[in-house]
């Protein structure tokens, strides 16, 4: 499109509304991301651009199939697997790359220090009034292995190295600080903490099996805040049920987790329902992201973090 030219903006909630309020030339409808078969509003079949609500389990041809004129799928989350290869070729796709990041990151740093420094056990000990005096283990000049180096990655490694922790970030090439994942094999044995923070494609599709999880060494912590679907789940619980590695998970497979799962009872686990970045302001960091990728779309320009194939 020309960088004069109106443009229709698909929006879930009136923040997403408001945000896009200031950007010349985008007119921003709102409609309802949770209800595929609610009527669309008025001059919705004008919209260009898409942007589904956080967290919506929305399947694609809900709504594309009914915006003849898309061309830009805008995401509020860093993740873009249930939309990678099931909109039309036409149809560019964005992340909010930056948005989540720093919340994530410090979810996986708090699941750390609370694992070496055993608080969920000590406040088991405080309901039942037991005063357990006793050294822990600690974050400080552990060895930790950060599996994605982009913005998340890049993030962790600034709070991991606050706490005095050594870091390796592990991308899919190696580049200046960091390896390539032909090189994971080799790193694993080498680190007592693996953190998952890379997005799902098929190629991490159950990249974290028993052989990989053998390379860990004994004791060693597997924290994901990546997907569940990264982590098979019979060969992490083999491993935590033997007792010999720990692990902090806030995703699973299958998410969320039947009342009846061995994951619920397993030792050596701290798990929370996929909250990293569920904090107060997300939203309004995300909107800043996709607001800052529309008003490039707006000028005629690609956004910066499209999705490229598998990515």
């Amino acid at each position: 499109m020309s960088a004069t030219e109106s443009i229709t903006v698909l929006v879930p909630d009136e923040l997403g509304a408001e945000a896009l309020s200031g950007i010349d030339g985008v007119r921003a409808l709102v409609y309802d991301a949770t209800d595929p078969d609610k009527p669309l509003p008025p001059g919705a079949a004008e919209a260009e651009v898409l942007v589904p609500g956080f967290l919506v389990e929305t399947d694609p041809a809900a709504f594309v199939d009914r915006l003849p004129n898309l061309r830009l799928i805008q995401l509020t989350t860093a993740g873009a697997e249930n939309w990678i290869g099931r909109i039309p070729s036409q149809v560019m796709l964005s992340i909010a790359r930056g948005a989540h990041g720093g919340s994530t990151a410090e979810w996986a740093l708090g699941a750390l220090i609370a694992v070496y420094r055993e608080l969920i056990p000590f406040d088991r000990l405080r309901e039942s009034r037991t005063w357990d005096r006793h050294a822990t283990d600690t974050l400080q000049d552990k060895r930790v292995l950060v599996l994605g180096a982009g913005d998340l990655g890049r993030r962790m490694r600034t709070r991991l190295e606050a706490s005095d922790a050594t870091v390796t970030l592990v991308g899919t090439t190696a580049r200046e600080g960091v390896h390539g994942i032909d090189e994971l094999p080799a790193l694993l044995g080498q680190h007592d903490v693996v953190v998952l923070m890379v997005p799902l494609t098929d190629a991490t599709t159950g990249l974290v099996d028993a052989e990989f999880l053998a390379r860990m060494p004994d004791g060693a912590v597997l924290v994901n805040a990546a997907r569940g679907k990264v982590v098979v789940t019979d060969a992490l619980l083999a491993e935590l049920q033997r007792g010999r590695l720990r692990a902090a998970l806030d995703v699973t497979d299958p998410e969320p987790l039947p009342p009846d799962h061995p994951l619920w009872t397993a030792p050596g686990l701290l798990l929370t329902p996929h909250v990293a970045g569920s904090v107060h302001g997300y939203a309004r960091r995300a909107y800043a992201v996709v607001a800052a990728e529309i008003a490039r779309y707006a000028a005629g320009k690609d956004p910066e973090n499209l999705v490229h194939g598998a990515y």
